[in-house]
């Protein structure tokens, strides 16, 4: 059955939108992939993981020092603007209660930043092979987020909490201190990964559907008359051959004794 010239034609133009709009959200998960790429180094430098609550100036006794807390540097309010920072990425050491967290943030950090970085391959592999390359680095990347989130509560037992926060802490029990938007952050990053990696492997599904049926019947045709010439070519060479030996043996009947 024959097409109509108006189907084709509509046909087509779905084929455009769709391709349009997978474009579109192929550039809008390149986008989010770099925007939290960015989130993900103030996640790691940043001190505030944990800090001290209102609460506690209400306080009988003596005072407690207030401030924040992060994976590399605790930071004291003092009476200046600038507050009093131990610590710091520029050392390349974390506290020491909290350096199996940082090792994990810190992979989680790599693996985005390679899928970040592995954008370029468009230019030379697929796009499919690309989203997957991706989806596997932030799968990784959300897994390792993960286990520093479930990691860090289990550390709150260190000398520096127990400055900061009081006798009282212990793990997954921050004493007077509360978790702050540092540690929230990493939390809500985990889910955006799972999103992330989930838009990838269906980005990488659907890019066979994008191909337009013109192109594929010109590869499926290619790759049949390929098929043909390599099926044909023996046989060709089988008939010639056949063709000579007859001709080599009636010329032998005939001639005479």
């Amino acid at each position: 059955m024959s097409v109509s010239p108006g189907l084709a034609d509509l046909s087509r133009l779905y084929q455009t939108e769709f391709v349009r709009s997978a474009r579109a959200v192929g550039v809008l998960w390149a986008v989010c992939t770099l925007c939290f790429a960015i989130i993900q180094v103030v996640i790691l430098i940043q001190p505030s993981w944990i800090g001290t609550t209102e609460t506690r100036n209400h306080q009988t006794g003596a005072p407690l020092p207030s401030g924040t807390l992060g994976l590399f540097e605790v930071c004291l309010e003092t009476d200046w603007p600038v507050p009093d920072c131990r610590g710091g990425l520029s050392s390349l050491s974390p506290l020491p209660s909290f350096q199996s967290v940082a090792v994990l943030v810190g992979v989680s950090l790599w693996a985005v930043w390679t899928s970040v970085l592995c954008l370029c391959l468009f230019r030379f592999c697929s796009a499919a092979t690309v989203y997957k390359i991706c989806a596997w680095l932030q799968l990784t990347a959300g897994f390792c987020l993960a286990l520093a989130c479930l990691l860090f509560p289990d550390s709150w037992e260190s000398p520096e909490m127990k400055a900061l926060c009081g006798d009282s802490v212990g793990s997954f029990s921050p004493g007077n201190c509360s978790v702050h938007w540092a540690y929230i952050l990493a939390m809500l990053g985990i889910l955006d990964y799972a999103i992330l990696a989930t838009l990838a492997f269906v980005l990488a599904n659907r890019q066979d559907a994008l191909l337009p049926p013109d192109a594929a019947d010109d590869s499926s045709t290619t790759s049949d008359t390929k098929l043909s010439s390599c099926c044909m070519f023996p046989l060709s060479i089988a008939f010639q051959d056949s063709v000579f030996l007859s001709h080599q043996f009636s010329a032998t009947w005939l001639l005479p004794m």
